[in-house]
C-alpha cells in the first residue's frame, strides 16, 4: 500500500541552557511567550520545519519532510543561536531521535464510516464532531484517521515500518467490515 511521509517530528540537545529571552529579543525569527509556552519557537524558511527551543537545551523540530531536513534545520539552528549565545556550540554532526511520523495514504475505495464503527473494535466515529473515523491500533501504537472516500491520515509512527505494518493491519480490519455498495 503507497503511503507519502508528510511531517517528521524529531527531538534532539543542544547541550546548553539556552536563555529563550536573549534568545527572541535578538533573533526575529524567534517569538518567545512564556505565558502562553514554555519554550520559544524558531521558525525556519529552509528547511521549512519550526522548532521549539526550550530552556534546558531541549529542542523539538517539527514539519519536517524528511530526516536530511531535521539534520539541517539543527545544524542551521545551532549556527543561529551561537551568534547570540556562544556556550551552544555549532554542529556539524548531530544526533536526534525521530519521535512522531505522519504520512498520508488511501485505500482506494469508498467506505462506510458508520458501519465500520458499529461493527468493529477500536474505531470511533462522531460525524457531527469529525467527519472521519479515528482508528486506534495498539501494536504497533498508531492513530489513524480514516474518511469515507477511503484517504487516511496515520499518525504516532515512530518508524516506516510502523507505518506500512499499521496500513496493512487497517487495511485487513477494514476489509472485516461490510463494504459500501
Amino acid at each position: 500500500m503507497d503511503y507519502k511521509i508528510v511531517n517528521l517530528v524529531a527531538s534532539s540537545s543542544l547541550g546548553a541552557n539556552l536563555d529563550l529571552y536573549n534568545l527572541a529579543t535578538a533573533i526575529p525569527e524567534v517569538e518567545y511567550e512564556p505565558e502562553q509556552f514554555p519554550g520559544a519557537i524558531l521558525k525556519m524558511a529552509e528547511p521549512k520545519v519550526s522548532l521549539l527551543l526550550f530552556k534546558n537545551g531541549n529542542i523539538i523540530i517539527s514539519g519536517a519532510s524528511s530526516e536530511k531536513d531535521i539534520k539541517a534545520a539543527i545544524k542551521k539552528a545551532t549556527k543561529i543561536i551561537n551568534e547570540v549565545q556562544k556556550n551552544v556550540t555549532i554542529k556539524e554532526r548531530v544526533s536526534y531521535k525521530i519521535v512522531n511520523l505522519v504520512a498520508t495514504s488511501s485505500l482506494n475505495k469508498q467506505i462506510d464510516l458508520f458501519n465500520a464503527a458499529v461493527t468493529l473494535d477500536n474505531i470511533e466515529y462522531e460525524p457531527e464532531q469529525f467527519p472521519g473515523a479515528i482508528v486506534r491500533l495498539f501494536n504497533p501504537k498508531l492513530t489513524m484517521l480514516l474518511f469515507k472516500n477511503g484517504k487516511l491520515i496515520c499518525a504516532g509512527a515512530k518508524s516506516e515500518e510502523d507505518i506500512v505494518k499499521g496500513l496493512n493491519k487497517l487495511k485487513k480490519v477494514i476489509s472485516g467490515a461490510k463494504e459500501k455498495k
